[in-house]
């Protein structure tokens, strides 16, 4: 199922795209770097893998095209975050998603929205992936990040390979570096953006899709019962 939703928060209107398999139990929602927006080529990529795997998924843009316009308001992690958090919260209350586990996608300067947006509503977030991110522009909240955490870093990017380092010391929760073989940060040489997909397919099925309740899994064979002496 694929719907365009438009969701009012702070007197605009945000669009995004919902896609929800069939069977889905989690959502991913993504959080586009600077300059990008919810038609992000290698965003839809892994958001069509996670698909695939039975995830949902929601991107949409946090700023409107005149906002975008204005340089420094890419940069405002604390207007992202909270624009991300309301829109959670609004997709949350939804018929259909209220039952799915949620996780956030960021990219580049959107992995610190989400990373804010995680902090700000600790439990409610299952896992959190960063491709390229810069986990450093949301420092004062990494160690409140209750959900695991997965950095994915190209080898070539040095700088943000750095940055990142730093920034998983920082985090409470679980945690794990991944490194990308002669990669940079946009992840354009041939099949470092698949390794991208796979990684983040792996930690949201890990961490969003739900085991089988043990009754599921029963025989249907009736416990037995014990006799008190």
């Amino acid at each position: 199922m694929k719907k365009i939703l438009k969701i009012e928060v702070d007197n605009i209107t945000l669009e995004g795209e919902l896609t929800l398999p069939e069977n889905a139990s989690g959502l991913v929602i993504f959080s586009h770097g600077s300059g990008s927006s919810r038609f992000s080529p290698r965003n839809n990529f892994v958001a069509q893998h996670l698909q695939r795997r039975e995830l949902g998924t929601f991107l949409f843009d946090l700023l409107t095209k005149e906002e975008d316009e204005v340089y420094s308001m890419r940069f405002n992690i604390e207007l992202l975050a909270q624009r991300l958090v309301s829109v959670t919260q609004w997709l949350m209350k939804l018929p259909g998603l209220q039952k799915l586990t949620i996780g956030y996608f960021g990219a580049s300067t959107g992995a610190a929205s989400a990373i804010t947006a995680a902090a700000i509503l600790e439990s409610k977030i299952s896992a959190v992936v960063s491709r390229g991110g810069r986990p450093d522009l949301a420092k004062d909240q990494l160690y409140l990040v209750e959900a695991p955490t997965l950095f994915i870093v190209g080898e070539d990017d040095q700088v943000v390979l750095d940055l990142n380092r730093s920034a998983l010391e920082k985090l409470a929760g679980p945690k794990k570096l991944e490194i990308i073989k002669g990669a940079t940060h946009l992840f354009e040489e041939p099949g470092t953006l698949e390794q991208v997909a796979q990684l983040s397919g792996d930690w949201f099925t890990k961490y969003l899709i739900r085991e089988p309740a043990p009754e599921s899994r029963s025989t249907g064979s009736a416990p037995s019962k014990k006799k008190t002496p």
